[in-house]
């Protein structure tokens, strides 16, 4: 199941690829072999694993699926001969979805098994059926103690709403592999225009689906870093696919112009864009990372790739299969009452990873105009330095997600806890090295110290005040290449969490905080006081065996691949430009 970031109605079915894709018409030139694929006509011989395109001559109505370039009688090399500025009628959708199904097999090298019927649906439309209750009561205060670890979503604010309005305001289209069909969501009360980018980029996770089914287990990522490293491949191939596409039409395709205002809900869309970064991150590094396995090892690197999937998304990062992982070492020994949430997560963990540590530093400039990354730079050059990507993108911005600061990500599981009315969590990484996670460490101190008012004391937990969004006690401690943070309510409460911990009570009187104040409680956004049945509607088939579900399950998202249009994600990204042209420290 996707248990942070997935649509609310997601059942547990869903697949690991709901994650959002950002098109952008940067104008930055493509790769040079970008979408240059041979017709069969004069061609040598196909490398292997792929297939060659047929010449115009060779496709006709009703040849056999094994034509690669050619479907339902429509060549690759032709055009669409009406105009789609006024709407696509079904008619003109089915010719529109032909050429491109043609010119997808076309750029991919690969025949599609079996058509892939395309629909359209409106934004409020969509919207209701995804923005609804996502999960159990436990789930949601579980989740937004991983997104308040992150320092991305603070106290007081539901996490999960947060995550519904990144999807049901931008998403412009999504792949359903449960039902074997493609939604494009259009503006309410507009013709269906259909953007041929988010058609061709939905097409190719149909093809993904035929022959790799993405209903499989292992395109479920357990953790939060294991989805987003998942789809690095999915999203990075079906990028990459579009790179090329979008290259021929710069070439001598005659392709249609996308919709005006397609997608996104209106310029006035306001996302968090500690979420949005962070679901990004597929879409670039894994565009990078497949164009580098295609040029080492063709198409067959790619399927390869596919059939056993990144595992973190710092192998994406760093376009290194072999990426390793440490051990992480956490044992919970929490006393007074605190417990974990046995049925949610990965036994009761999240695993952030290095993609979503990177966001949490980078946000604290962009949101909050504290220079965490590099404080020895402005907070507009600590906002820049997600913005300075090296590898180039054609259809959409490309973000850096490397710095030094996390790059030396080896693992780590963070535990939510609550205690009655209470929350907490304790955050157990690991790194390559002792300087790793001595530059781990010193950042997250600095993100502490920023919030809060006063230096920070090693070795005594730290309290940050009631004005920030992300109040309470924090521990710190760094062992060799282990970092473990603990956060409660009170001083007194991380002590309770880490009784082992090498850490003392701040200078402020005789420890009268006795760690039973539960008046600051760090509830869920609803204030509940319960801490819910460990009802987990998106849990798999193990689990506690509850779906505790909304009974949506026929809901026409379930299991989707959904897709940012081109409207929000251009406001998306002039916000965060602007913001960091006027923020200088």
């Amino acid at each position: 199941m996707r248990r942070v970031l997935t649509p609310a109605n997601a059942t547990a079915i869903a697949v690991a690829v709901a994650v959002l894709c950002v098109v952008f018409t940067a104008g930055v030139a493509a790769a040079a072999d970008a979408g240059s694929v041979a017709s069969a006509s004069g061609s040598g011989p196909a490398a292997p694993g792929v297939a060659p395109s047929v010449s115009a001559d060779e496709c006709g109505p009703g040849d056999g699926t094994e034509l690669v370039g050619c479907w339902n009688g429509t060549h690759y090399e032709e055009s669409v001969n009406f105009a789609e500025t006024d709407g696509l009628n079904e008619t003109q959708l089915e010719a529109l979805t032909d050429l491109t199904m043609a010119r997808v097999e076309h750029v991919r090298q690969r025949p599609f098994k079996k058509d892939v019927p395309v629909e359209t649906v409106s934004r409020s439309e969509y919207v209701n059926d995804t923005a609804s209750g996502n999960g159990s009561e436990a789930f949601r205060r579980w989740n937004d103690q991983v997104w308040e670890a992150l320092f991305v979503v603070g106290e007081g604010t539901d996490a999960n709403s947060e995550i519904d309005s990144v999807f049901g305001g931008a998403v412009s289209g999504f792949y359903s592999p449960s039902q074997d069909r493609i939604v494009i969501v259009v503006p309410d009360g507009e013709s269906p225009d259909i953007d041929p980018s988010t058609l061709a980029h939905e097409l190719l996770h149909a093809m993904q689906d035929q022959y790799h089914d993405l209903t499989d287990p292992r395109y479920v990522g357990v953790t939060q870093d294991g989805d987003l490293a998942v789809d690095g491949i999915i999203e990075g191939e079906a990028v990459h696919v579009e790179e090329r596409y979008a290259a021929r039409c710069d070439a001598n395709w005659t392709c249609a112009e996308a919709p005006e205002g397609d997608g996104g809900g209106g310029g006035g869309q306001e996302f968090n864009f500690g979420i949005l970064q962070t679901v990004l991150q597929p879409y670039g590094d894994g565009a990078v990372y497949v164009r580098e396995l295609r040029d080492e090892g063709g198409w067959a690197a790619v399927n390869a790739t596919m059939n056993d999937p990144p595992a973190s998304t710092a192998e994406v990062i760093h376009r290194n299969p072999d990426y390793e992982e440490g051990n992480v070492s956490f044992e919970d020994a929490a006393t007074g009452g605190w417990e974990t949430y046995a049925d949610q997560g990965a036994d009761g963990a999240e695993t952030a990873g290095e993609a979503s540590m990177f966001v949490m530093f980078w946000y604290q400039s962009l949101e909050y105009e504290y220079a965490v990354l590099e404080p020895g730079a402005t907070v507009r050059e600590n906002v820049q330095i997600h913005l300075d990507s090296g590898p180039r993108l054609q259809t959409r911005a490309s973000y850096n997600y490397a710095h030094p600061v996390t790059d030396g990500w080896a693992g780590d599981e963070l535990y939510p806890y609550r205690n009655g009315d209470r929350d907490g969590y304790v955050w157990a990484t690991e790194w390559q090295t002792e300087d790793d996670a001595a530059a781990f460490r010193d950042a997250y101190v600095r993100m502490l110290t920023a919030h809060g008012e006063d230096d920070y004391a090693d070795g005594a937990v730290y309290e940050i005040g009631e004005e920030s969004d992300f109040p309470g006690a924090y521990g710190v401690e760094r062992n060799g290449t282990s970092v473990t943070i603990t956060h409660a309510p009170s001083p007194a409460g991380v002590l309770e969490l880490r009784p082992d911990a090498d850490l003392a009570l701040p200078d402020a009187g005789d420890g009268a905080d006795d760690g039973t104040d539960g008046d600051d409680g760090g509830n869920t956004t609803d204030g509940n006081g319960t801490d819910g049945d460990d009802e987990n509607v998106t849990d798999e088939d193990g689990g506690d065996g509850t779906d505790g579900g909304d009974g949506d399950d026929g809901e026409s998202t379930e299991g989707t691949t959904p897709g940012f249009g081109v409207a929000a994600a251009l406001v998306a990204l002039v916000a965060v430009l602007a913001l960091g042209a006027r923020r200088t420290a």
